[in-house]
């Protein structure tokens, strides 16, 4: 089985995530973790967990969505989430964007710092954001010793330098759709051990597109699979076993979740590769 470590599906109907979490699952990929961004969608993602089995969830705020510094009530409102249902298994999206327009860093490095006490204190995995902000963002990481509980940084799309920083931080690089198209990212992708890979789609409505079928779903987790594979010359069924072991070992005790809602034995269908 495949698992896409990072999605966004709340902003779709009921419906339409099943119609979505349906083709995934025609793939091989039979779990998703949404990632919160604000306590709106995190509390949105909850609610799709109890509708779908290989829906699980992540709680947190993004950095590009904090709005006001982080206090004691919405450290609360967070950890309440997050104990309220077994199906939180990660703290995601936190992290750092100094990209021009984002929210005053003096407001997102106390919230990056709250939210990875969290993790610890929860013992969850931390799935980070890093967007112009890698040597801040590895730093908060360190001093405040996220790496007692590990995660992943998503969305990679950094050098292989950067991705040894991540994985002697304790994480897991995680790849997504840039694969398919970033000449630097595949010549990295190449080089870093696939023990020390997960993988994405960061899917999410993309009406920008002109035709539906070319958004990015949990499906295209497939896709990046087999371009991974093609880059390091290994058959397709290697990266499903390796980076689904990895997210095993992401996920600790929670894999014994994952496995009670969708099961452990890999689909049968799973090298399939969709257009």
């Amino acid at each position: 089985m495949f698992l896409d470590c990072h999605v966004h599906l709340e902003p779709y109907t009921d419906a339409e995530v099943g119609e979505i979490l349906n083709r995934a699952e025609q793939v091989g990929v039979r779990a998703v973790i949404s990632a919160g961004t604000t306590i709106e969608s995190s509390e949105r993602s909850l609610q799709l967990s109890e509708k779908y089995d290989g829906f699980f969830s992540g709680v947190g705020i993004h950095p590009m969505d904090i709005r006001e510094p982080f206090t004691d009530a919405t450290f609360e409102v967070l950890e309440s989430m997050a104990l309220s249902t077994d199906k939180v298994l990660v703290i995601s999206e936190v992290g750092l964007d100094f990209m021009e327009g984002a929210p005053d860093r003096a407001i997102q490095y106390p919230a990056f710092r709250e939210q990875i006490r969290l993790a610890r204190q929860l013992s969850l995995p931390i799935v980070f954001h890093s967007r112009e902000s890698h040597d801040e963002a590895f730093r908060v990481l360190r001093e405040e010793r996220a790496y007692e509980v590990g995660g992943v940084m998503h969305y990679f799309q950094a050098d292989y330098e950067t991705a040894r920083q991540i994985i002697d931080l304790g994480f897991y690089v995680s790849l997504a759709r840039p694969l398919l198209r970033l000449p630097h990212l595949q010549q990295a992708a190449a080089k870093i051990p696939l023990e020390h890979i997960v993988l994405e789609t960061d899917a999410a409505p993309q009406p920008f597109k002109a035709k539906r079928e070319n958004w990015t779903e949990p499906r295209h987790v497939a896709v990046v699979a087999q371009t991974l594979a093609e880059l390091k010359g290994i058959d397709v069924e290697e990266v499903e076993e390796v980076t689904t072991r990895n997210m095993r070992r992401v996920l600790g005790d929670g894999w014994d979740i994952v496995e009670k809602y969708v099961g452990a034995q890999a689909n049968p269908r799973s090298s399939a590769c969709p257009v």
